[in-house]
């Protein structure tokens, strides 16, 4: 309890700092979530350069926030954070994508897997998985099943409709089911 203390104390200090311009203290921030923070963006990227320019954007809007209007800690910090690469994720997605929409599951032949597979699988297994997934299927995958968007929130948020979420959900699981099953 004391040691959450002391973190609170730590995190409230260094965003204070922040608030200020202190590039010190930016870059004692950005040292402190950048695990955090990469884990989230990787999730959205094919590649880790990719996930740390996202990271990188992500942070240059968390201090021009913190700076503008300083941070509303109403919600934890490690939160609105991770809204804050989600979003950022999703308008790079939208910057760079030029169709929503793909047809490569449709073929994609039926693979019984071991459930108790999945148990076995290593983080590096399960990015690989992952990566071999369309682009918008994975952000459809990583917001509902990781991140805990509902189909309407993500629908908002990509601009397409909640039975076109639904869609690329299922898509994406068939998908997944299939290369366990090839793969392992």
């Amino acid at each position: 309890m004391e040691q959450d203390i002391d973190r609170n104390i730590f995190l409230d200090n260094i965003l204070a700092e922040c608030k200020r311009g202190n590039v010190l203290h930016q870059e004692m921030l950005y040292k402190h979530f950048y695990g955090y923070a990469l884990s989230i963006c990787r999730l959205y990227t094919y590649s880790n350069d990719e996930a740390v320019s996202i990271l990188n954007d992500s942070f240059l809007k968390v201090f021009s926030s913190i700076e503008k209007k300083g941070y509303n800690n109403s919600i934890p910090f490690k939160n609105w954070l991770r809204r804050v690469l989600i979003n950022t994720a999703i308008d790079n997605y939208r910057k760079n994508s030029k169709h929503y929409y793909h047809s490569d599951v449709d073929e994609a032949e039926s693979v019984k897997a071991d459930i108790n597979i999945i148990e076995d699988l290593t983080v590096e297994d399960i990015l690989k998985l992952l990566d071999q997934l369309p682009e918008i299927h994975r952000i459809v995958f990583n917001m509902f099943e990781i991140q805990g968007y509902s189909h309407k929130e993500i629908s908002e948020k990509l601009s397409i409709g909640e039975s076109t979420s639904r869609v690329f959900l299922t898509r994406a699981k068939k998908k997944l089911r299939v290369l366990i099953g090839k793969n392992f």
